[in-house]
């Protein structure tokens, strides 16, 4: 082991059971997040107690910045010290465990040394892991790469689930990293399920095409015990619109790739009905402010009134425009007109998408679907990607609130499926969380009540929710607050300065503002501190590049 220093403890620095300081040898290199080793040997007991550096400092015997100016001839830069100052490096440790449970404050003088690939991992608890999931890898200053794995049951439920990333977009790498993690999930596991949501262009449209290794991303996967291939039963789900051309979809893909997945019997088009979805209808109106609970009373008048039943959109469309005219406006004196012509303004805006439609087509070229049915037949291992790319915010939130009510209602039984065929988890990613998880977020908001209760009561039930977004900060905290592993990629000090990051310690959201493309911070209850990691890159084609 290279020894790199040794332990200091002074009268105002003194070590404890929980931190201590050790100053470097000269020539050696360190940086934050390096993780250390110092024998602390108590009475015939031989133990060692592994830390991560904080940060590393430079002091002098200077008793202030006028006197380094003075020394150096009264400010002349090219002047030369006739006696070199006192000075030395130090770094801040803050203690990780111990390999015998010893958590007494270690001794001036020890020695301090770089930990090895076999300390970190006792260090970190890599070498009791069950059910590991891979999760990247440290990168070490001393020039070691050891990967980092995390505990299913803390990923995926029962102890603790749901994950959400955050960091600037592009640089932070969010949903590049969630995939790596789908990925290692979908290899290790086979009682999971995935439900990806892609939120922009064509990013996550050809996951089941392999890419050109290059880059030694094959020797990265491999470290990591995973193969380097592309997702595996996947099927994408497109919006529907009449464009024989674009085999129906209305989707950012190019035309290759809508073809070619046609062709494969991998390509569906969602629709909605009326008579399949009017208990849904409440999920267009999820970003809708309704503090005088006008909305839902129009809602409860449709659900409770003959009048709405056996009909379609066209006709609803129809039976609103009487409630605001003067030959319905009477009919219903509860509900005040002005409140009829936002309502069936609102909708008419949504349901004039070519999703909606009054039946579905009689052929088979159009490959209509339900996404509803579709989903609540999801097998094990089985990934199903929509696409939201290119319907407004306003169906957006739509399509995701029929995501999570379908899955809901398979895992809570109101579905005619034999508990054993359902998958035991089923994943749910989506980007962009912060339009439909807002701090701002209206309080009745039927999407952000399915939000609350998968990640406040899912975990028990194997609903696993996998989220990301710029700025955590704008998420509501009762969804924030029940993600047991968060990850923060490249973020600016404006957002690192708001509460959300004040249970870290100040050097780590410092850092935050200086993370490389690729690298990330990683928090995860089996951890007893934050770790920097890397992770490879993707194994699949991004978007529709060749």
């Amino acid at each position: 082991m290279q020894k790199i220093g040794k332990v200091s403890a002074t009268e105002k620095n003194p070590t404890s059971c929980d931190e201590f300081i050790f100053w470097l040898d000269q020539n050696v290199e360190v940086k934050p997040f390096d993780i250390i080793t110092v024998e602390n040997n108590i009475a015939s007991k031989k133990t060692k107690t592994f830390g991560i550096i904080k940060e590393v400092e430079h002091i002098t015997d200077s008793t202030g910045h006028l006197t380094s100016y003075i020394s150096s001839d009264f400010g002349d830069v090219s002047s030369e010290p006739l006696t070199n100052r006192i000075g030395v490096t130090y770094a801040k440790v803050e203690v990780i465990s111990n390999d015998h449970e010893v958590f007494m404050p270690l001794r001036d003088g020890q020695p301090v040394y770089f930990a090895t690939k076999e300390d970190i991992s006792k260090a970190l608890g890599l070498d009791n892991i069950k059910n590991p999931i891979p999760a990247g890898y440290i990168q070490t200053t001393n020039g070691l790469t050891v990967p980092i794995s995390v505990n299913k049951d803390f990923l995926l439920g029962k102890e603790g689930a749901h994950v959400n990333i955050s960091g600037i977009s592009g640089l932070a790498t969010k949903t590049s990293y969630a995939m790596f993690l789908l990925q290692a999930i979908q290899q290790k596991s086979e009682d999971t399920a995935f439900i990806i949501l892609n939120v922009k262009g064509s990013d996550l449209l050809n996951i089941d095409m392999p890419v050109h290794p290059g880059d030694h991303r094959e020797d990265e996967w491999s470290s990591m015990g995973l193969e380097f291939k592309p997702f595996e039963n996947v099927t994408y789900y497109y919006p529907y619109t009449n464009s024989q051309s674009r085999k129906y979809a209305n989707s950012a893909a190019n035309t290759e790739t809508l073809t070619r997945q046609h062709e494969a019997g991998i390509l569906k088009n969602y629709t909605y009905t009326y008579d399949e979805n009017k208990s849904n209808i409440d999920l267009l109106f999820s970003n809708i402010d309704d503090p005088n609970f006008t909305i839902e009373s129009i809602l409860n008048f449709i659900s409770e009134h003959k009048d709405f039943d056996d009909i379609d959109w066209d006709d609803l469309k129809q039976l609103l425009k009487e409630k605001y005219t003067q030959s319905g406006g009477s009919s219903n004196k509860d509900i005040p007109v002005v409140s009829w012509r936002k309502f069936s303004r609102l909708l008419k805006k949504s349901v004039d998408n070519e999703i909606f439609i009054n039946a579905l087509a009689s052929g088979s070229e159009r490959k209509q679907c339900s996404l509803a049915n579709e989903l609540q037949s999801i097998q094990n291992n089985e990934i199903h990607v929509i696409d939201i790319a290119k319907i407004d915010e306003q169906l957006q939130s739509f399509v995701f609130g029929d995501v999570l009510k379908s899955i809901y209602d398979l895992k809570f039984g109101d579905t005619e499926r034999e508990t054993n065929t359902i998958p035991k988890r089923i994943v749910i990613f989506v980007d962009e969380l912060n339009k439909y998880a807002a701090s701002t977020s209206p309080k009745n908001s039927p999407l952000l009540r399915y939000l609350l209760e998968i990640t406040e009561r899912g975990r028990s039930d194997g609903i696993i929710l996998f989220s990301a977004q710029q700025f955590k900060s704008a998420i509501h905290d009762r969804v924030k607050g029940n993600c047991s592993t968060n990850v923060f990629g490249r973020t600016n000090s404006i957002e690192t300065s708001k509460p959300d990051y004040r249970y870290l310690p100040k050097v780590y959201s410092n850092m935050m503002t200086r993370l490389r493309k690729g690298e990330l911070i990683i928090q995860h209850p089996i951890f007893t501190t934050p770790l920097k990691i890397s992770f490879p890159k993707e194994s699949y084609l991004q978007g529709d590049d060749n």
